[in-house]
Order: structure tokens, then sequence, then C-alpha cells
């Protein structure tokens, strides 16, 4: 059986019919799929493009496929292509596969709401918070209330409906967002093998050097390095409140540079908000880097990493930075109170404390080597086998609950050619549902 996976990620075709990524999920992250399923087919948006631009990754390939939806951009591109949308998402569900939806996404709820129709079982993946996402300071959006009470509504039901569903958190998502059926807390973030893993005494060597050589020295020890990884697409990331604090935090005399790594259309209106501050001289904007040893070169360089965001999932640049053993502060969004501790977290959008964090911080060689050794034990967890155990067992009750469903249809064999599995008469369709509920 294949498994169908739709989601909002946008990639590229080329006319060999090859696809690709950007800055997005590559052929081994789709590949986690086939530890119980035949082949996987991703339902999303493509943009055609004539060549491959140097950078791009290969998405398809040894069992994975990408259906592709017509592309668009925003809400009101959306809706002038809606019908195009959905012809291409009937075209990818007409298939005895099972589904899988990375939530929220539009393609996920449009997926959803045709499989609720079709009285057919869906799984989510839930790896995001809508209402978060779109709380104010995070987008700038006309309407942006009414798509925030919308889209939380719509993936709470998405939610209820599900015969499974697996949350990025242990507990921030699912509060929010309940549901009846099979249920899972697993991360979204498997760190491919220990390529991200750290020597950490090597690492501890490092900031006691360093040290060192600052008190020497003086400025000679170089200055306070902070990094910061994420879009800059929409301000969720919180880049410009760390432009805030840093400057403040400058002002009260720190010795240090800040380096933003990565890009998107704010990227030129941070540039500025850095010029306005007076800091322009101490900030770089790395853009885009490729996922694996580039960012691990800028991670192994830092002295602490800053993660401000308005709303989260579970951060993969977080948990990267973690395995790296980089002291860390982030905001108490999301699932992030589940990775740092209490003091090494601030509020979202409160400038002023994130800048008195970082001196603290900066001030404290010994707190940060507590601070890398903590990280360190907790991003372990995200590269043993167990994580990857109960994510097969999720998708292991995904399968069964299709091939109940399927069974349940009473379809004939030669209507569902398409299938690999022998179809029997059962009972009606939908009695998954009451299963799941009770």
């Amino acid at each position: 059986m294949k498994i169908v996976v739709g989601c909002d990620h946008r990639f590229f075709t080329t006319s060999d019919g090859r696809a690709w990524t950007r800055v997005g999920p590559g052929r081994e992250f789709w590949q986690r799929y086939l530890s119980v399923f035949d082949g996987v087919v991703i339902v999303a948006r493509a943009a055609h493009l004539a060549d491959v631009p140097a950078g791009l990754r290969r998405v398809d390939g040894e069992g994975v496929t990408l259906s592709p939806v017509v592309d668009y951009s925003g809400p009101w591109r959306y809706a002038l292509r809606a019908r195009s949308v959905r012809q291409d998402i009937l075209g990818a569900l007409a298939t005895g596969a099972a589904l899988i939806l990375r939530v929220p996404s539009n393609i996920g709820s449009r997926l959803a709401s045709e499989a609720r129709r079709q009285g057919r079982p869906y799984a989510l993946e839930v790896c995001g918070d809508p209402h978060e996402a779109l709380a104010g300071g995070c987008v700038h959006l006309p309407g942006r209330r009414l798509f925030q009470y919308i889209f939380t509504q719509r993936l709470r039901s998405e939610c209820r409906h599900a015969a499974a569903v697996a949350y990025v958190t242990r507990h921030a998502l699912q509060a929010r967002y309940p549901s009846y059926g099979y249920q899972a807390a697993v991360s979204d973030v498997e760190l491919a093998g220990d390529s991200f893993a750290c020597d950490l005494q090597q690492m501890l060597d490092r900031q006691t050097a360093s040290e060192k050589q600052r008190a020497s020295t003086g400025d000679g020890g170089g200055p306070f390095r902070i990094l910061f990884v994420g879009s800059l697409a929409q301000l969720y990331k919180g880049p410009d409140v760390l432009i805030d604090a840093f400057s403040e935090a400058v002002r009260s005399g720190l010795h240090a540079n800040l380096t933003i790594v990565g890009d998107g259309r704010h990227r030129t209106e941070l540039e500025e908000l850095a010029r306005q501050r007076g800091i322009a001289g101490r900030v770089t904007f790395a853009g885009e880097v490729p996922s694996g040893a580039p960012v691990r070169e800028y991670l192994d360089a830092a002295d602490l990493f800053v993660l401000p965001s308005r709303t989260e999932g579970l951060p993969r640049a977080l948990i990267e930075a973690m395995a790296r053993g980089v002291p860390a502060v982030a905001s108490c969004v999301g699932g992030i109170p589940e990775l740092l501790a209490a003091e090494d977290m601030v509020p979202p959008g409160n400038v002023s404390v994130l800048a008195t964090k970082i001196l603290d911080v900066a001030g404290a060689p010994d707190r940060r080597r507590l601070m890398s050794a903590r990280n360190a034990a907790v991003a372990a967890s995200f590269t043993d086998s167990n994580l990857r155990e109960i994510r097969r067992r999720f998708y292991q009750r995904v399968r069964d609950l299709t091939l109940e469903w399927l069974n349940s249809t009473k379809t004939s064999r030669s209507v569902c050619s398409t299938c690999e599995f022998e179809i029997v008469s059962g009972p009606a369709a939908g009695d998954w549902r009451n299963e799941n509920r009770s």
C-alpha cells in the first residue's frame, strides 16, 4: 500500500519529470514513510523550472513521487486557482492509498475535506499552531483575526474527525487541538544518524579557550557571537524582536555580532531595521544556507543561539543547535518548553527581557557550559531508534485503519484494480470512526 501525504511545502519540477526543493525537506525526509508503506506520493504545490539552479536538492526517487498541485502564493491567489487545486487533489486521491496530512496546511485541509466527504479515514501530523501563527505581530494580513479564527477552528475540526493524529509536541498542541482517534506524540525532527551530534567536551573546551582569550586580551578574543536560523518569509521566528533586543544589549555594553541565517521577503526591512538601530555593522545577513554541514559550521562558530519565536511547533533549528552543544535562548511558545529549561526562555515579543537574558548569558561562562551540556543531553533523544519506532507504529496504525475501511466499502476487485490487496465485503463504510472514538 502507498501513502499519500498532503502538505503546504512548495517544490519545483523540471521537464524530465523530477522534483526538487530549495529549503524544504529532501528525499531523505520522505523516505521515513517507507518503513511501513510501499511508496510515498507527495501532494504539494510545484512550480516548473526550465533548468535546475544550483542549491536545489532532489525530492523524488526510490519510492518517493510528487503529485503536483498548481502553484499559488497567498490566500487570494489560492482563491483564484481553487478549482484547479481541487482537480489536482482529487486526482491524487483516486487510488487505494492511505492518507496522511501534514497540517496546518491549505492542501491538507482540502484533502481532509474530500476524505470526509467520501467517508474515508485520514491521519494528521500536526506540526504547528495557526492560532499562534496568525497572532498579532506574526503576519501583516488584512482580516488576520478572521483568518486566525477560521484556521484554528478548521484544525480543531480536522483533529476531531481524524482516525489518527501524530503531534510534534508532547502536550502543547494536544491541549488546543484534541483528537478522539489514535494518538502519538513524536517529534517531526529526526536528526540523520549522528550528523548533528557533537563532541561535547570539544565544545566545552572551545568555550573555555574563548573565554580565557577574552579575559586576557580584552576584545582580542573577538566579539560574542550570536546566531539566529529561520525563515524571513514571515516574522513567526521573531527576527525583528532579536534585532531590537540585540541593539539594546549592544547599547548596554555587549561587544557582540549577530548572524542571521535565512531569507525571505522581510529581509530588506530587517536590514533597514538594523541600520535604524545603528547596528548594521554588527549584523550579518547570511541568506539561505543548505542544510547539513554548512549549517553546522555556523552553529559551531556560535556562542549563543537565539530563537525569539512568536509561534512554534517543535523547531528543528533549535534542536540542531542543541545537538551541537550550543547554549540557546528561545521564547516559551509551542513545544519549546519541552526542550529548554525555564531560565533559558523568555516571553514572546518582549524586547527588554530578551536583551537582559542575552546580557546575562553572555556574562556567565559557567552558565553557558551548563546550558551546553543540558542541551546536548536533551537533543540526544532526537537521534535514537525509539523515535523511529514510535513513528513506525503510527504509520502501521494508519495502514491498518485504511485496510479496514477499504474492506468495509464492498468495492469489487475490478473497480479497485490499483489496490495491492484483496477487498472483501464488510460493515458499512465509516465504522472505523465509532471504534476510534470509543
